[in-house]
Formats: structure tokens, C-alpha cells, sequence
């Protein structure tokens, strides 16, 4: 079996788990409100700003071995640049604050999966990054157009509050099929288990944030 068909077996009760939750059920059927939406919004700008700089941590850490993945990490660097000014744009379309959701603290369970990628990175096993790739792309694809659709026709909002949802779900289809093949080509036991590690440990804490924006 392909190390990508390993990779979703080796996370399918986690990706169960965390596509159960509550918050989540409700946001696919719309059933939220504006300040939830922009609560989501405000904790995805604290965390989609950090992954360029993870990119460029995690390419400066590949070992000689693992070298050839930094093209990859060349062309995702240019697909994810700038997309949490989107974010920023979406909380304006909302009614939100933009300058105050930049300025504010982020949520504990934000702060605490940004911590963990950029622990990954620089002290363990770069390679793990790709873990935090393989659940935040996959969840996009499974629910962003979904719930930005549902959302949107709940709570009357314009087309231009949906910018980071709706190019998500349509951006990370394509990517995902270029994150299988990447990963297929990652044949290293110690490399594998890494990525499986942290994709089951990202489920968690992704999962996390969600709950927070019910606290």
C-alpha cells in the first residue's frame, strides 16, 4: 500500500473524531452566527500567517536527504503567500474589525498548535510539517466550499466574506493531489512515522481550536 493510503488509514479514527464535532455540524448546515463566523475567521488569521514562515523554517531544516522536497515547498510558499490578508478582508465584509483581530491575542488552543508546528520543525523532524499540510488541506476540501455556501445563504452575507473559505476548498483539491503524490515518494520509515505522528496529533489540536470558538 502507498505510504499516502498508510497515511489516511494511520489517521482515520482522529479524522472521525474531529469531523463529529459539534461546531463543526453546525457550520455545515449554516447554523451559526456572524460573530461565530468572524471568531473562526479571527483564529485562522492567527494561524494562516504562520504558514509561510513554517515553509521556510521547514526547508531550512531538511536534511541532505530530504532536500529534493524543497521545490515543493518553493511552489506551495507561492500559492499560500499573503492569504491572511484574505482572512482580514472576509472580517471587514463581515462587519468585523481587522485591525483589532490582527492586534488581539491569539486564542490559547491557536497559539498552542502554532507552537507544536514550529516545535516540529526546528527540534524534531521537519518532515512532520507535512502532517499539519495533510489535515488543514484535507479539511478544507471536505468542508470549506460546503460550509461557506451554507453559511453565506444563513446569514444573508456578500460573496466577499467567503474569500478564504471558497478559494480553500477549490485551491486544496488541486493540492491535495500533489500532496499524495509528494508523500508517495517519501519512502523513509522514520520520515513516514513523523508525518503520521503529526497528522494524528494535528487532528487534535485543529480540533481544539474549533471548541475554543464555543468557549
Amino acid at each position: 500500500m502507498a505510504f499516502y493510503d498508510r497515511l489516511v488509514t494511520g489517521t482515520e479514527n482522529a479524522r472521525v473524531a474531529f469531523m463529529h464535532m459539534p461546531v463543526l455540524q453546525r457550520a455545515l448546515r449554516g447554523n451559526v452566527t456572524n460573530d461565530e463566523y468572524v471568531a473562526f475567521l479571527s483564529q485562522a488569521y492567527h494561524h494562516v500567517k504562520h504558514t509561510v514562515p513554517l515553509m521556510m523554517a521547514c526547508g531550512s531544516r531538511l536534511s541532505e536527504n530530504q532536500h529534493w522536497l524543497l521545490q515543493a515547498l518553493g511552489e506551495y510558499i507561492a500559492e499560500e503567500m499573503g492569504h491572511e490578508h484574505w482572512i482580514l478582508d472576509d472580517i471587514r465584509a463581515c462587519g468585523g474589525d481587522p485591525d483589532a483581530v490582527r492586534l488581539a491575542t491569539p486564542h490559547p488552543a491557536t497559539e498552542t498548535m502554532v507552537a507544536y508546528a514550529y516545535d516540529v520543525v526546528q527540534r524534531r523532524n521537519a518532515v512532520g510539517f507535512f502532517g499539519m499540510v495533510f489535515v488543514l488541506e484535507g479539511t478544507s476540501v471536505r468542508l470549506a466550499t460546503q460550509a461557506a455556501q451554507a453559511i453565506k445563504e444563513k446569514l444573508r452575507l456578500p460573496g466577499n466574506a467567503f474569500r478564504y473559505l471558497t478559494s480553500h476548498g477549490a485551491l486544496d483539491q488541486n493540492h491535495l493531489a500533489f500532496f499524495e503524490g509528494l508523500m508517495n515518494r517519501i519512502d523513509d520509515p522514520a520520515d513516514q512515522a513523523m508525518i503520521r505522528h503529526c497528522a494524528n496529533m494535528f487532528y487534535r489540536l485543529y480540533g481544539e481550536i474549533f471548541r475554543s470558538l464555543s468557549s
